[in-house]
């Protein structure tokens, strides 16, 4: 997931599906890439989970879920929370 977030326009589609749900057209306006390459991202944001679709008429929203995101941030807390320990402790593994 991370590695998917790591891509500026898939961080900016993430920002903007954040505020509300939106259409390919919709992101195409908002960004200026093409459509395609919108798809393309979509797709792999699915792929990670963290993007659902919603069929409208002849469009498909996209929606950001929660929960992905969620779960990301409380481990990279829990790791955050090893590495202060880890750093108030002045003994150092010995190399062999």
């Amino acid at each position: 997931m991370l590695r998917a977030l790591a891509d500026p326009l898939r961080a900016r589609i993430v920002e903007l599906l954040a505020v509300e749900a939106l259409c390919v057209c919709h992101l195409v306006e908002e960004t200026g890439a093409r459509q395609s390459n919108i798809s393309n991202h979509l797709r792999v944001l699915r792929d990670t989970g963290l993007v659902e679709t919603e069929p409208c008429g002849r469009f498909t929203y996209y929606r950001l879920r929660p929960e992905p995101l969620r779960a990301a941030s409380a481990r990279l807390d829990e790791l955050a929370g090893a590495a202060e320990a880890a750093r108030a402790q002045t003994r150092k593994r010995p190399c062999p």
